[in-house]
């Protein structure tokens, strides 16, 4: 198991995506103090699925994202991939190349990708556990933990020569079977209190029971005459029915003698209104007619009238000619 290269977007000092690719032999990376050196170990270290902050050189875990500077804007996540030659299968994976990729984003959300595929953290944990190069492997060893290694009461050192050993795997099996056996424990207590709980309700339970098969029976039988009174309401309602279809077909005969008839009226009232309409325009014309013979007689009153007084004034013209000619 060889490694190939280290890709880091967003990760500390490394705002562009970078890539470090490593080939045989000793890469070293030198530069100033400040120049970001280790954040490369501690892109490794993070990206194998290291949890503390302490551990990274943070505060919190928001610290391994890029957060700017007076030129360049703040990241919004950091991502860190790490390649592996797996050519020798060391790793039990069927695949020549294996990488690892972890992705954090500023609102608190990670994931852990495995060549492409979503995974877990002890998923990437189990993987490379007995390899060396786990989070705890001895393929990473910090300027902090040399002492770790030198110290004859060291805790780090027994872990580091556990897993060069290969057997931290077990240990962690063994690790794990222990948390299960003592769940299984506290599930059997609980289990054991449930027990004891339900063997002081034994004999409620067994009146329970009887009044619970006689409510069976009764439930049964109250059954079969709901069914029956449901087949005698279904049989009345069916005798019901096909009376009030009866009477239906008769109302519906009736309704359609009834409504020839009120065709028939309508058509008469129809010939009425007709009628009705030519009538009251001879009454129009009728009264036009009286109307303009109203102004004639009216016309003509007003010729007699003036016909009498002209005659009257003859009739005086005439007694004053008789008295002058007396």
């Amino acid at each position: 198991m060889i490694l190939k290269a280290l890709e880091m977007q967003g990760f500390k000092s490394f705002p562009d995506k970078t890539v470090f690719k490593f080939g045989k032999g000793i890469t070293s990376v030198v530069g100033p103090n400040g120049s970001g050196k280790s954040n490369i170990s501690d892109a490794v270290r993070w990206v194998l699925g290291e949890q503390s902050t302490k551990s990274l050189r943070g505060a919190r875990m928001e610290d391994v994202i890029f957060s700017g500077t007076s030129v360049r804007r703040a990241q919004g996540f950091a991502e860190v991939t790490l390649r592996l030659d797996n050519s020798d299968r060391v790793l039990d994976y069927d695949s020549d190349e294996v990488s690892v990729t972890r992705r954090y984003y500023r609102s608190g959300e990670s994931e852990y990708i495995f060549n492409g595929e979503n995974c877990r953290l002890r998923d990437i944990n189990e993987l490379f556990m007995d390899t060396g190069l786990g989070r705890d492997g001895y393929s990473i060893v910090s300027q902090g933990r040399v002492a770790d290694l030198i110290s004859s009461r060291s805790v780090k050192r027994r872990e580091m020569l556990e897993e060069a050993a290969g057997i931290s795997h077990f240990r962690y099996r063994r690790e794990e079977a222990n948390r299960r056996l003592e769940q299984a424990e506290e599930n059997l207590i609980r289990l054991r209190d449930i027990l004891a709980e339900l063997e002081s309700r034994v004999g409620p339970l067994k009146t329970q029971s009887e009044k619970a098969q006689k409510f069976l029976v009764l439930s049964e039988d109250k059954k079969e005459l709901e069914i029956g009174l449901w087949l005698h309401t279904i049989e009345k309602s069916k005798n019901g029915l096909k009376e009030q279809e009866h009477k239906l077909s008769i109302a519906s005969s009736q309704y359609e003698s009834t409504e020839l008839e009120l065709d028939e009226l309508e058509a008469k009232i129809e010939q009425v209104i007709n009628k009705g309409r030519d009538i009251t325009a001879e009454i129009e014309n009728i009264r036009q007619n009286a109307s303009s013979l109203e102004e004639e007689a009216a016309r003509l009153d007003g010729r007699i009238a003036v016909e009498n007084n002209t005659i009257e004034h003859n009739i005086e013209s005439i007694e004053r000619v008789r008295r002058d000619i007396e």
